[in-house]
């Protein structure tokens, strides 16, 4: 009995050390949850690679989003998806308008927040068709930009970096792993919301640029 008893106690440390590790002290059960809580502590530098979009110049991604010393609030959509693509667009609309009224009211300027969208389609989504895109969408140019990377090889290298997971649906369209991507000053991905945290996201970015210096 006592050999039995301490066989089950080895067992039971053995699993528990066992779900410490796969969960990270037990904070994450997923694969998505381990990447978000990594980001979280360690931040992602943007990859120099060269994006392009509606009355914008092959940019590198860094120098992009060091416009205006702006915290930036990123999405992966492509202009033929017609399902959760749909709800990042109407989640970026409602963020556009609260950084409008916000900017509105501001006595001394509003805390510098963008928004980007990043096409994961590049093959169609030319910059002509971004910017039919952002129209239908009323997305203000001054606030919510739009681009698309300028190749394949560009796009793998951002979304290797990024931990983006994009599947061809085999009908003309991608399965990808949606979120809200928000990316400080610096141009490093510091954390990762669900595209149903559109209320976080802007108070964690918000908060982001009120700070100083982003670090």
């Amino acid at each position: 009995m006592w050999r039995t008893a301490c066989l089950s106690l080895l067992v039971a440390l053995l699993a528990y050390a066992a779900g410490s590790w796969l969960t990270l002290d037990f904070q994450v059960w997923t694969a998505e949850g381990a990447r978000r809580l990594a980001v979280a502590r360690s931040p992602v530098p943007a990859p120099d690679v060269a994006l392009h979009g509606p009355g914008m110049g092959a940019t590198a991604l860094p120098a992009m989003l060091a416009t205006e010393g702006a915290v930036t609030i990123a999405d992966f959509v492509y202009t033929r998806c017609q399902t959760v693509c749909l709800t990042l667009g109407s989640s970026f609309q409602q963020m556009q308008s609260a950084l409008n009224r916000e900017a509105r009211k501001a006595a001394v300027g509003a805390p510098r927040v963008r928004l980007l969208s990043i096409s994961l389609d590049p093959a169609h989504d030319s910059p002509a068709i971004l910017s039919a895109y952002a129209a239908r969408l009323q997305a203000d140019p001054r606030l919510w930009r739009f681009a698309t990377p300028a190749s394949a090889e560009t796009l793998h290298t951002l979304l290797e970096r990024f931990e983006i997971v994009v599947i061809d649906d085999g009908m003309g369209g991608y399965e990808h792993n949606a979120a809200l991507l928000v990316l400080d000053k610096r141009g490093r991905l510091v954390r990762i919301f669900d595209y149903g945290e559109t209320d976080a996201a802007l108070a964690f970015a918000r908060h982001l640029a009120a700070q100083g210096a982003a670090g």
